[in-house]
């Protein structure tokens, strides 16, 4: 049976224990739920400015504004027993725990023990780097979506990293891809090539997903000391605020909605099919430069010498214009490309960035947001094929849509702006992918001939790509959709480990070992109630370098 239309205007969602993302409007709920007390801020007079908004809106935007997304690590088929008790939550402020011996029989907990491990190892004194040797800097999307994985067991260390992240803030708000801390030699390329040998660049030139209002909303809504919470979230707001701004000034100058954009390492999918066709512009004449990837992975897990070419033929031209001036590079960029990750992950953290604007009473900066999430909904109405039943990026300076089935395609149910049809076809779509694989969700359709398991981002499992997958599918009602994926992503981590990526057919494991973000998910995702009773137990000084 389909599941119910979650764009139907009775369907959006309202209170109960775990905050504003669970049962939709008018639904009984469950005796077996204890509904939490509303807090001052749920029991606010709606926002004028929200008021008005939702009068002048059509009838088909009002209903996005009248639900919440599904909770950001939410535990599926496990939610009913949590809010009766059965697993740790947070309730105005304070979490309670079940002790390790509680636990139940299948709780992994080696693999949080591990985890915990992993994240301590990666922690390079306030930041955390994806995996030691390979990627052995501060990566944007990386320490958002860690910060959540520290949240579980050390609150103040979580708060830390994404401070640490917008030291690197650019004036303009734009927040970098790479911030380079300390230097290493392991990487290429670095500061001496972003910025030049005798003035190395304190970061990269371009930016990455915007996932960080993702995560101060989930660091503030779990919090377990109100206080630090409210105070990071006002020292952090602004910032956040900039670097969306910075998004709709430089990369959708043309006000379409959706932004590009320019170098596929600002996708966080550097080597994904969607880019093929885009990438076809001519190589320049390069600097001989030595790649250090293939020093640490087998070069079939890696992007090809001729990608490379290209990615580096872009670092030195957007270099060459004024050092990365973001007034210029949209319009000099030979690849510019409206990417379904980055703006899936934008409109969701546009939503999030609302939430919080309405709790520190920011009604001017709520209105803005709206213009931003009407147009964005527009804007997503320009990737929908409809022929293949799929969302797909689409190359700006050509109009043409990527001809790449890819698994980002999937996310526009993360960010909330499929419809009710456009969800059925996705997960007919996605129902027969699985059925080729043994592990889902491969990051390109296994029966498209450019399928490769191991290489980058052509074929591999990403654990992060299945979370947010999985939490869309959830809030469109496709929950046993949602628990293949999650039962896949345990297996997947119980076989191999932590793992960058794996490979969809036999499920062994690929690209850096120790990995951060996998770790990360374990904590906040896989094994939340295990991690919450195991981590308060290790939870103890931060590691740094020095001490």
């Amino acid at each position: 049976m389909a599941p119910q239309d979650p764009l139907a205007e009775n369907n959006g969602y309202t209170l109960d224990s775990q905050g504003p993302d669970s049962f939709p409007l008018g639904m009984k709920i469950p005796s077996t739920v204890k509904v939490r007390r509303p807090s001052a801020a749920d029991l606010a007079p709606q926002s004028p400015i929200l008021a008005e908004s939702l009068a002048k809106s059509p009838v088909d935007r009002v209903f996005w504004r009248k639900r919440s997304l599904h909770r950001l690590f939410s535990l599926g088929n496990m939610d009913a027993k949590a809010r009766d008790s059965n697993i740790p939550q947070s309730i105005d402020g304070k979490r309670s725990r079940k002790s390790e011996q509680e636990l139940d029989e299948h709780a992994r907990t080696q693999i949080v023990e591990d985890s915990i491990y992993v994240m301590r190892m990666n922690d390079f004194g306030g930041y955390t780097v994806p995996a030691q040797g390979l990627y052995p800097f501060q990566w944007n999307w990386d320490s958002a979506i860690v910060s959540a994985g520290w949240a579980v067991f050390d609150e103040a260390r979580a708060w830390e990293e994404l401070e640490k992240l917008f030291s690197g803030q650019w004036e303009d708000g734009m927040v970098p891809s790479i911030v380079f801390h300390r230097p290493s030699n392991t990487y290429f390329p670095g500061p001496d090539i972003w910025g030049t040998p005798q003035k190395p660049s304190k970061s990269t030139g371009i930016t990455q997903p915007p996932v960080a209002a993702l995560s101060v909303r989930f660091l503030y809504e779990h919090t377990e000391n109100p206080e630090l919470a409210e105070q990071k979230l006002v020292s952090l707001f602004p910032k956040l605020l900039a670097w969306h701004r910075w998004w709709y000034k430089a990369r959708d100058p043309e006000n379409t909605g959706v932004v590009a954009i320019l170098h596929p390492w600002e996708s966080g999918m550097d080597n994904s099919p969607a880019w093929d066709e885009s990438m076809k512009f001519p190589i320049d004449k390069l600097p001989r430069y030595v790649r250090c990837d293939l020093n640490h992975v087998d070069s079939c897990m890696r992007p090809t010498q001729e990608t490379y070419d290209r990615y580096l033929t872009l670092l030195h031209r957007f270099k060459a214009a004024n050092f990365y001036d973001p007034s210029r590079l949209y319009w000099i960029s030979p690849f510019r490309v409206t990417d379904l990750c980055v703006n899936s992950i934008l409109i969701r953290a546009n939503r999030d960035l609302r939430w919080l604007a309405l709790r520190l009473e920011k009604d001017d900066i709520v209105k803005e947001i709206d213009e931003w999430l009407n147009k964005g909904f527009e804007g997503f109405k320009q990737l929908w094929d409809e022929d293949s039943g799929l969302f797909k990026c689409k190359d700006q300076l050509t109009g043409k849509l990527a001809n790449a089935p890819i698994s980002a395609a999937f996310l526009p149910l993360f960010a909330g702006v499929a419809t009710k049809e456009q969800a059925d076809k996705l997960t007919h779509n996605l129902e027969r992918w699985l059925g080729q694989v043994n592990y889902g969700v491969p990051s390109m359709d296994p029966e498209d001939h450019r399928f490769e398991p191991l290489r980058y981002w052509r074929g591999p499992v990403w654990i992060i790509m299945n979370w947010m997958i999985s939490n869309g599918l959830r809030h469109y009602g496709y929950d046993e959709l949602a628990d293949r994926i999650k039962d896949d992503s345990i297996s997947l981590t119980t076989k191999a480990g932590l793992r960058e990526y794996f490979d969809p057919l036999t499920g062994d494991g690929a690209g850096g070992r120790n990995f951060s973000w996998t770790a990360a998910m374990c904590l906040a995702w896989l094994d939340r109630p295990a991690a919450i009773a195991i981590g308060h137990k290790m939870s103890g000084p931060k590691k740094h370098l020095n001490a």
